[in-house]
């Protein structure tokens, strides 16, 4: 037993130094997450719910982690206090006027406070400060608005399905249009109709050119149209005369 002793000791002194050593890694890892170790200044922000935020949960600004959530207070029935630490080195971009609110990350994933850049033009924010929040949109609340609209989209479904099924039965105008072949055959029957009535007009038309009383009304249309053709060719050949008279004098 006695041989076995400077090993045991060996051993335990190993394991209580890496103990050490892992116990020192572990605060430093989690000092440096939650800022221990860097100079950081305070935020204040009052939210009317705080959408299940909880401390230690992470800061952003401009999608960057810039610190942590310090502490949550109920204030009154309304309103509720969350205290923030914030790195020193980015209180400079933040404005007297960026706002504060809660998004997530990710659909399910934890909370997070998310701060606006404010207008460029105001002064940065002061240690300690109370800077203005917007209200979180509740995941009940857009769950609620999702189920809305499948169900809207459920009922528009359903009607739509009972119109398709009246048409294939016939039933409505729609529906004997399409399964009454007479209704059909009616509708065709219309159309010929039509295009022999324009066939006819066109026949009647030529007809009436050559007839003796109108006669005189299409010759005077038609040497109208004879007249302005005449003038245009006529301007069109004194235009390519002075054309070529002044690439005469060009040369």
């Amino acid at each position: 037993m006695e041989a076995h002793t400077p090993a045991f000791k060996f051993r335990l002194g190993l394991f209580i130094i890496i103990g050490i050593i892992l116990f020192i890694l572990g605060i430093f890892v989690i000092g440096k997450q939650k800022n221990l170790f860097d100079p950081v200044f305070k935020l204040k922000a009052d939210f009317r719910n705080v959408s299940g935020l909880q401390v230690g949960n992470t800061v952003r600004f401009s999608g960057i982690n810039i610190g942590t959530v310090d502490n949550i207070a109920i204030v009154n029935d309304s309103t509720v206090k969350v205290e923030m630490l914030i790195k020193k080195e980015v209180q400079k971009f933040i404005k007297s006027d960026s706002k504060a609110g809660i998004g997530a990350e990710g659909i399910i994933g934890d909370k997070v406070i998310v701060l606006s850049p404010g207008d460029s033009s105001t002064v940065m924010v002061k240690d300690g400060q109370m800077i203005a929040s917007s209200e979180p949109v509740e995941t009940d609340e857009i769950m609620k608005s999702l189920q809305m609209t499948a169900d809207n989209a459920a009922v528009a479904t359903n009607e739509i399905s009972e119109i398709l099924i009246k048409i294939n039965k016939g039933e409505g105008t729609l529906g004997r249009l399409i399964q009454d072949k007479t209704m059909a055959d009616n509708i065709d029957q219309t159309i010929k109709n039509l295009k022999q009535g324009t066939n006819k007009l066109d026949e009647n038309m030529e007809a009436a050119k050559h007839n003796f009383l109108l006669k005189g009304f299409f010759k005077k249309k038609q040497k109208a149209a004879d007249k302005a053709k005449k003038e245009a060719e006529k301007k069109a050949a004194e235009a390519k005369e002075q054309k070529e008279k002044a690439a005469e004098k060009a040369k």
